[in-house]
Protein backbone atom coordinates (compact mmCIF):
# COMPACT_ATOMS: atom_id res chain seq x y z
CA UNK A 1 0.00 0.00 0.00
CA UNK A 2 1.29 3.54 -0.56
CA UNK A 3 2.88 5.60 1.88
CA UNK A 4 1.22 8.77 2.33
CA UNK A 5 3.76 12.10 3.67
CA UNK A 6 2.58 15.58 4.42
CA UNK A 7 6.08 17.51 4.18
CA UNK A 8 5.15 20.92 5.65
CA UNK A 9 7.73 23.73 4.15
CA UNK A 10 7.71 21.93 0.97
CA UNK A 11 8.75 25.00 -1.19
CA UNK A 12 11.46 25.78 0.75
CA UNK A 13 15.71 24.17 0.66
CA UNK A 14 15.35 20.75 2.14
CA UNK A 15 11.43 20.86 1.85
CA UNK A 16 11.22 20.26 -1.96
CA UNK A 17 14.23 17.71 -2.35
CA UNK A 18 12.88 16.15 0.47
CA UNK A 19 9.90 15.69 -1.63
CA UNK A 20 11.60 14.83 -5.32
CA UNK A 21 13.34 11.72 -3.22
CA UNK A 22 10.20 10.52 -1.67
CA UNK A 23 8.13 10.80 -5.10
CA UNK A 24 10.94 8.65 -6.14
CA UNK A 25 10.63 5.88 -3.40
CA UNK A 26 6.78 6.15 -4.48
CA UNK A 27 5.11 8.00 -1.22
CA UNK A 28 2.15 10.01 -2.17
CA UNK A 29 3.14 13.65 -1.11
CA UNK A 30 0.79 16.41 0.71
CA UNK A 31 3.17 19.78 0.89
CA UNK A 32 1.71 22.77 3.10
CA UNK A 33 3.66 25.56 2.72
CA UNK A 34 2.13 29.00 3.77
CA UNK A 35 4.59 30.58 0.52
CA UNK A 36 7.01 32.96 2.28
CA UNK A 37 9.86 35.34 1.22
CA UNK A 38 12.14 32.06 0.85
CA UNK A 39 9.35 29.45 -0.78
CA UNK A 40 9.73 29.08 -4.95
CA UNK A 41 7.54 27.24 -6.85
CA UNK A 42 10.42 26.91 -9.53
CA UNK A 43 11.76 24.41 -7.03
CA UNK A 44 9.12 21.77 -7.80
CA UNK A 45 7.88 23.42 -11.34
CA UNK A 46 8.52 19.63 -13.03
CA UNK A 47 6.09 17.59 -9.94
CA UNK A 48 2.76 20.10 -10.25
CA UNK A 49 0.86 17.96 -12.22
CA UNK A 50 1.51 14.12 -11.08
CA UNK A 51 -0.89 12.20 -9.30
CA UNK A 52 0.91 11.65 -6.28
CA UNK A 53 1.23 14.69 -4.93
CA UNK A 54 -1.06 17.65 -3.96
CA UNK A 55 -0.04 21.09 -2.64
CA UNK A 56 -1.90 23.32 -0.30
CA UNK A 57 -0.91 26.96 0.28
CA UNK A 58 -1.01 27.07 4.44
CA UNK A 59 0.76 28.25 7.48
CA UNK A 60 0.66 25.51 10.09
CA UNK A 61 -0.36 28.29 12.37
CA UNK A 62 -3.69 27.41 11.02
CA UNK A 63 -4.63 24.66 13.03
CA UNK A 64 -8.15 24.30 11.10
CA UNK A 65 -6.35 23.30 7.57
CA UNK A 66 -3.90 21.10 9.79
CA UNK A 67 -6.63 19.19 11.04
CA UNK A 68 -8.57 18.87 7.43
CA UNK A 69 -5.85 17.78 5.64
CA UNK A 70 -5.05 15.09 8.69
CA UNK A 71 -8.56 13.41 8.31
CA UNK A 72 -8.76 14.00 4.37
CA UNK A 73 -5.84 11.76 3.75
CA UNK A 74 -4.52 9.76 6.94
CA UNK A 75 -0.93 10.37 6.53
CA UNK A 76 1.58 7.76 7.53
CA UNK A 77 4.29 10.24 8.11
CA UNK A 78 4.94 14.17 8.70
CA UNK A 79 7.98 15.68 8.13
CA UNK A 80 7.85 18.98 9.65
CA UNK A 81 10.56 21.67 7.94
CA UNK A 82 8.00 24.19 7.98
CA UNK A 83 10.48 27.42 9.85
CA UNK A 84 12.24 29.90 9.89
CA UNK A 85 15.76 29.56 9.36
CA UNK A 86 18.21 32.60 8.73
CA UNK A 87 20.19 33.75 12.29
CA UNK A 88 20.48 37.53 10.63
CA UNK A 89 16.49 37.40 10.37
CA UNK A 90 15.95 36.09 13.78
CA UNK A 91 18.06 39.07 14.99
CA UNK A 92 15.80 41.77 12.84
CA UNK A 93 13.13 40.14 13.88
CA UNK A 94 12.41 37.50 16.30
CA UNK A 95 8.45 37.39 16.37
CA UNK A 96 8.29 35.59 13.18
CA UNK A 97 10.48 32.80 14.02
CA UNK A 98 8.61 32.59 17.69
CA UNK A 99 5.55 32.20 15.98
CA UNK A 100 6.41 30.02 12.94
CA UNK A 101 9.18 27.86 15.34
CA UNK A 102 7.17 27.39 18.39
CA UNK A 103 3.23 28.42 17.88
CA UNK A 104 3.52 26.12 14.83
CA UNK A 105 5.09 23.39 16.16
CA UNK A 106 2.49 23.61 18.90
CA UNK A 107 -0.38 23.33 16.40
CA UNK A 108 0.78 20.68 14.89
CA UNK A 109 1.65 18.80 18.02
CA UNK A 110 -2.09 19.47 19.15
CA UNK A 111 -2.99 18.08 15.49
CA UNK A 112 -1.09 14.99 15.98
CA UNK A 113 -2.32 14.32 19.72
CA UNK A 114 -5.80 13.86 17.79
CA UNK A 115 -4.85 12.22 14.65
CA UNK A 116 -2.86 9.00 16.60
CA UNK A 117 -6.54 8.19 18.83
CA UNK A 118 -7.58 7.11 15.32
CA UNK A 119 -4.44 6.23 13.56
CA UNK A 120 -1.47 4.44 14.88
CA UNK A 121 0.31 3.62 11.79
CA UNK A 122 2.14 6.99 12.40
CA UNK A 123 4.97 8.63 13.26
CA UNK A 124 5.94 12.70 12.75
CA UNK A 125 10.19 13.25 12.06
CA UNK A 126 10.49 16.87 13.06
CA UNK A 127 13.78 18.60 11.39
CA UNK A 128 15.86 20.79 13.85
CA UNK A 129 19.60 21.76 14.06
CA UNK A 130 22.53 21.73 15.44
CA UNK A 131 22.79 25.41 16.32
CA UNK A 132 20.57 24.39 19.64
CA UNK A 133 23.51 23.14 21.18
CA UNK A 134 25.64 26.46 20.86
CA UNK A 135 29.44 26.72 20.42
CA UNK A 136 31.47 24.18 20.62
CA UNK A 137 35.30 24.92 22.20
CA UNK A 138 38.25 22.90 20.62
CA UNK A 139 37.58 19.81 18.91
CA UNK A 140 34.55 18.70 21.21
CA UNK A 141 31.78 17.33 18.87
CA UNK A 142 27.75 17.23 20.18
CA UNK A 143 26.17 14.68 21.43
CA UNK A 144 22.42 13.82 21.68
CA UNK A 145 21.36 14.28 25.18
CA UNK A 146 23.91 17.12 25.70
CA UNK A 147 22.47 20.32 27.42
CA UNK A 148 21.07 23.14 24.72
CA UNK A 149 22.77 26.67 24.61
CA UNK A 150 21.18 28.34 22.13
CA UNK A 151 22.43 31.86 21.18
CA UNK A 152 20.49 33.29 18.79
CA UNK A 153 16.27 34.03 18.52
CA UNK A 154 16.91 31.24 15.77
CA UNK A 155 18.60 28.49 17.71
CA UNK A 156 16.53 30.10 20.67
CA UNK A 157 12.78 28.98 19.11
CA UNK A 158 14.17 25.78 17.35
CA UNK A 159 15.44 24.78 21.02
CA UNK A 160 11.79 25.33 22.05
CA UNK A 161 10.18 23.30 19.95
CA UNK A 162 12.70 20.28 20.58
CA UNK A 163 11.66 20.80 24.27
CA UNK A 164 8.10 20.99 23.41
CA UNK A 165 8.19 18.43 21.48
CA UNK A 166 10.01 16.50 23.93
CA UNK A 167 7.60 16.79 26.33
CA UNK A 168 4.64 16.02 24.30
CA UNK A 169 6.07 12.72 23.46
CA UNK A 170 6.27 11.86 27.17
CA UNK A 171 3.15 12.49 28.54
CA UNK A 172 0.84 12.51 25.47
CA UNK A 173 2.93 9.44 24.07
CA UNK A 174 3.09 10.93 20.61
CA UNK A 175 5.34 9.18 17.97
CA UNK A 176 7.90 11.61 17.30
CA UNK A 177 11.96 11.82 16.13
CA UNK A 178 13.49 14.69 16.04
CA UNK A 179 16.84 14.85 13.66
CA UNK A 180 19.43 18.02 14.18
CA UNK A 181 21.60 18.13 11.41
CA UNK A 182 24.38 19.96 10.59
CA UNK A 183 24.20 22.98 7.71
CA UNK A 184 22.90 22.14 4.53
CA UNK A 185 23.65 23.21 0.92
CA UNK A 186 22.48 22.13 -2.63
CA UNK A 187 20.35 22.83 -5.29
CA UNK A 188 17.38 24.96 -5.05
CA UNK A 189 18.83 26.80 -1.65
CA UNK A 190 17.65 30.19 -1.23
CA UNK A 191 20.67 32.90 -1.53
CA UNK A 192 20.62 34.49 1.79
CA UNK A 193 22.49 31.21 3.00
CA UNK A 194 26.79 31.20 2.56
CA UNK A 195 27.39 28.71 0.05
CA UNK A 196 24.53 29.63 -2.71
CA UNK A 197 25.11 33.60 -1.70
CA UNK A 198 29.11 32.90 -2.82
CA UNK A 199 28.31 31.11 -6.09
CA UNK A 200 25.48 33.95 -6.61
CA UNK A 201 28.56 36.52 -6.20
CA UNK A 202 30.99 35.15 -8.35
CA UNK A 203 28.47 34.75 -11.28
CA UNK A 204 27.40 38.11 -11.16
CA UNK A 205 30.89 39.81 -10.78
CA UNK A 206 30.39 40.89 -6.99
CA UNK A 207 32.60 41.03 -4.02
CA UNK A 208 31.80 37.95 -1.90
CA UNK A 209 31.23 38.93 1.90
CA UNK A 210 32.66 36.81 4.76
CA UNK A 211 32.05 37.70 7.99
CA UNK A 212 34.57 39.21 10.51
CA UNK A 213 37.91 37.29 9.42
CA UNK A 214 36.18 34.16 8.41
CA UNK A 215 37.34 32.29 10.89
CA UNK A 216 33.75 30.41 12.78
CA UNK A 217 33.73 27.00 11.64
CA UNK A 218 30.41 25.14 10.52
CA UNK A 219 29.75 21.04 9.30
CA UNK A 220 28.37 20.96 6.25
CA UNK A 221 26.22 18.12 4.70
CA UNK A 222 24.69 17.97 0.91
CA UNK A 223 20.69 18.31 1.62
CA UNK A 224 20.59 14.97 -0.49
CA UNK A 225 22.50 12.82 2.51
CA UNK A 226 19.93 14.56 4.70
CA UNK A 227 17.15 13.35 2.98
CA UNK A 228 18.33 10.25 2.62
CA UNK A 229 18.66 10.21 6.82
CA UNK A 230 15.03 11.46 7.09
CA UNK A 231 13.67 9.02 5.19
CA UNK A 232 15.78 6.58 6.93
CA UNK A 233 15.19 8.30 10.29
CA UNK A 234 11.32 7.30 9.38
CA UNK A 235 11.61 4.06 8.48
CA UNK A 236 14.04 2.78 11.68
CA UNK A 237 14.18 5.44 13.66
CA UNK A 238 12.93 4.96 17.73
CA UNK A 239 9.87 7.00 18.48
CA UNK A 240 11.11 9.86 21.78
CA UNK A 241 14.19 9.50 20.41
CA UNK A 242 16.84 12.21 18.36
CA UNK A 243 19.37 11.64 15.83
CA UNK A 244 22.40 14.27 15.09
CA UNK A 245 22.97 14.02 11.07
CA UNK A 246 26.17 15.08 10.07
CA UNK A 247 29.35 14.60 8.19
CA UNK A 248 32.32 14.96 9.94
CA UNK A 249 33.39 17.94 7.69
CA UNK A 250 34.21 20.82 9.23
CA UNK A 251 35.82 23.99 7.74
CA UNK A 252 36.11 27.48 8.09
CA UNK A 253 34.06 30.24 6.16
CA UNK A 254 36.91 31.38 4.71
CA UNK A 255 38.31 28.14 3.66
CA UNK A 256 35.12 27.21 2.35
CA UNK A 257 34.91 30.13 0.33
CA UNK A 258 38.36 29.75 -1.02
CA UNK A 259 37.66 26.57 -2.01
CA UNK A 260 34.64 27.49 -3.84
CA UNK A 261 36.05 29.95 -5.90
CA UNK A 262 38.99 27.40 -6.57
CA UNK A 263 36.32 24.85 -8.04
CA UNK A 264 34.46 27.51 -9.76
CA UNK A 265 37.57 29.05 -11.59
CA UNK A 266 38.58 25.19 -12.52
CA UNK A 267 35.56 23.70 -13.92
CA UNK A 268 33.41 26.41 -14.64
CA UNK A 269 35.34 29.69 -15.55
CA UNK A 270 35.51 30.66 -19.47
CA UNK A 271 35.29 34.34 -18.66
CA UNK A 272 38.55 34.05 -16.42
CA UNK A 273 36.70 36.22 -13.89
CA UNK A 274 38.02 38.24 -10.43
CA UNK A 275 36.80 37.42 -7.56
CA UNK A 276 37.42 39.23 -4.49
CA UNK A 277 36.50 38.17 -1.11
CA UNK A 278 35.15 41.43 0.95
CA UNK A 279 35.53 40.85 5.38
CA UNK A 280 32.33 42.75 6.53
CA UNK A 281 31.00 43.34 10.17
CA UNK A 282 30.29 40.47 11.95
CA UNK A 283 26.88 38.67 12.91
CA UNK A 284 26.17 40.08 16.57
CA UNK A 285 26.73 36.32 19.17
CA UNK A 286 28.30 34.85 15.98
CA UNK A 287 29.36 31.19 17.55
CA UNK A 288 32.35 29.83 16.17
CA UNK A 289 31.67 26.43 16.51
CA UNK A 290 29.59 23.61 15.36
CA UNK A 291 30.11 20.25 14.97
CA UNK A 292 28.28 16.64 15.90
CA UNK A 293 28.94 13.44 17.45
CA UNK A 294 26.90 11.27 14.63
CA UNK A 295 28.13 8.37 15.39
CA UNK A 296 24.50 7.24 16.89
CA UNK A 297 22.81 7.15 13.64
CA UNK A 298 25.75 5.74 11.40
CA UNK A 299 25.44 2.37 13.88
CA UNK A 300 21.79 2.30 15.06
CA UNK A 301 20.34 3.38 11.65
CA UNK A 302 23.12 2.26 9.06
CA UNK A 303 23.16 5.72 7.45
CA UNK A 304 26.17 7.56 6.22
CA UNK A 305 27.00 10.19 3.24
CA UNK A 306 27.45 9.37 0.03
CA UNK A 307 28.96 12.91 -1.05
CA UNK A 308 32.56 14.74 -0.75
CA UNK A 309 32.50 18.01 -0.04
CA UNK A 310 33.97 18.80 -3.48
CA UNK A 311 31.73 16.60 -5.26
CA UNK A 312 28.63 18.27 -3.97
CA UNK A 313 30.18 21.49 -4.48
CA UNK A 314 30.82 20.98 -7.91
CA UNK A 315 26.81 19.46 -8.49
CA UNK A 316 25.57 22.55 -6.78
CA UNK A 317 27.39 25.04 -8.95
CA UNK A 318 26.87 23.17 -11.85
CA UNK A 319 22.94 23.48 -10.74
CA UNK A 320 23.31 27.22 -10.09
CA UNK A 321 24.82 28.37 -13.63
CA UNK A 322 21.83 26.04 -15.25
CA UNK A 323 19.43 27.48 -13.69
CA UNK A 324 19.88 31.60 -13.57
CA UNK A 325 16.03 31.80 -13.65
CA UNK A 326 16.02 30.74 -10.37
CA UNK A 327 17.23 34.44 -9.39
CA UNK A 328 14.48 36.40 -10.52
CA UNK A 329 14.20 40.30 -9.87
CA UNK A 330 11.60 39.54 -7.09
CA UNK A 331 13.52 37.42 -5.13
CA UNK A 332 17.09 39.16 -5.97
CA UNK A 333 15.34 41.90 -3.30
CA UNK A 334 15.01 39.72 -0.95
CA UNK A 335 18.67 38.58 -0.34
CA UNK A 336 20.32 41.85 -1.51
CA UNK A 337 20.23 43.56 1.95
CA UNK A 338 22.56 43.05 4.86
CA UNK A 339 20.21 41.86 8.07
CA UNK A 340 21.32 41.01 11.56
CA UNK A 341 23.15 44.33 12.42
CA UNK A 342 21.48 45.20 15.54
CA UNK A 343 23.42 48.94 15.50
CA UNK A 344 22.66 49.48 11.91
Amino acid sequence: MQKKAIVTGGLGFIGNNLIKLLLKNNFFVINIDKISYASNFYNLRNIKKKNNYKFYKSDICNRKILSKIFKNYKPNVLFNLAAETHVDRSINNPKNFIKSNIIGVYNILECVKKYIKKQKNFKMIHVSTDEVYGDIKGLKKSKEGDKYHPSSPYSATKASADHLINAYVRTYQLPIVISNCCNNFGPNQFPEKLIPKTIFNIIMNKNIPVYGKGQNQREWIYVEDHCRALIKIYKNGIIGESYNVGTGIVISNIKLVQKIIKIYKSNFDKKKRKVKIEFVKDRPGHDLRYALDSSKIKKKLSWKHIYSLDKALIETIEWYIENLKFYDTKQKRKFNKRLGLIND
